[in-house]
């Protein structure tokens, strides 16, 4: 099993995040993006969108880091992180879609103008990533995890760019609710810490 990644992508630091969770450890193979590693013709024959992370198991190659989360639960039995139940599955699936969307739109758009150096409007960014935050903060009130009584991948979803909102400019000081949540997944078994920059609210 291997894993290709990027140390700063958050989607990267996703999968690296829950295969670990579940007790799977893949070679990690670095891809430098920033000498255009994942434009490369042998990468995109493993991911012809051109981005980390990419999982290869079995011969098999699963990109999206949403996809590999599901992947993985779903072959190495992990009901517990991803339950069958119609309720329990849509639940997960509504978070998943909102770490694709609002978060990926958000906070983590704000990490990359500072990081990364993306040319987006900070302002505007900053404003959505306070919008879905504000939302997870109600969601999470009497709640120790996002959708079920446990944890699941739609936790893992969520924690990467959260956590590191900070680099972004996002502060999370007015939610505590979220910050307890983020002690909580850093308390599993397994947790693999989202590498750090000095950049933002950090710098």
């Amino acid at each position: 099993m291997k894993l290709y990644y990027h140390p700063l992508s958050g989607h990267s630091h996703r999968a690296r995040l829950f295969l670990s969770l579940v007790g799977l450890q893949p070679e990690l193979v670095e891809v430098d993006l920033m000498k255009g590693a994942h434009k490369a013709p042998e990468f995109l024959k493993l991911n012809r969108f051109g981005q980390v992370p990419v999982l290869v198991d079995d011969g098999t190659a699963i990109s999206d880091s949403n996809a590999i989360l599901v992947y993985v639960a779903k072959k190495y039995g992990k009901d517990d992180w991803l339950p069958e139940s119609p309720e329990a599955a849509a639940s997960i699936q509504r978070w998943l879609s909102v770490a694709a969307g609002e978060i990926a739109n958000g906070p983590a758009a704000a990490r990359l103008i500072t990081v990364f150096g993306a040319k987006y409007d900070p302002e505007q960014v900053i404003g959505r990533a306070h919008s879905v935050l504000k939302l997870i903060e109600t969601e999470l009130e009497g709640h120790d995890f996002i959708s079920l009584d446990h944890q699941t991948v739609a936790d893992v979803a969520l924690y990467s760019y959260i956590a590191r909102a900070p680099e972004g400019n996002v502060d999370l000081k007015d939610y505590p609710n979220v910050n307890a949540w983020l002690r909580r997944i850093e308390a599993l078994p397994g947790f693999v810490e989202f590498q750090k920059t000095p950049a933002g609210l950090n710098a």
